[in-house]
């Protein structure tokens, strides 16, 4: 399964830093990749830049629950 629409995720964006959040939208990338959505539970700082979302690529997600 790669949708995780509505699914709570961790993981690490761009590999390095560690998010949690919601994820707004699952697709499907040019070439074939997974990419997710993720409105992040509490905001990070990426070289100096304030993030509240992001996209999260489906081999950086480490865990994955259902929120119903």
């Amino acid at each position: 399964m790669w949708n995780f629409e509505n699914m709570q995720v961790t993981g690490k964006y761009m590999g390095e830093f560690p998010v949690s959040g919601r994820v707004e939208l699952s697709r499907v990338a040019y070439g074939g990749d997974i990419k997710h959505t993720v409105v992040l539970d509490k905001p990070i700082t990426v070289y100096g830049a304030v993030r509240d979302r992001i996209i999260l690529e489906h081999c950086f997600v480490e865990s994955v629950a259902d929120n119903a």
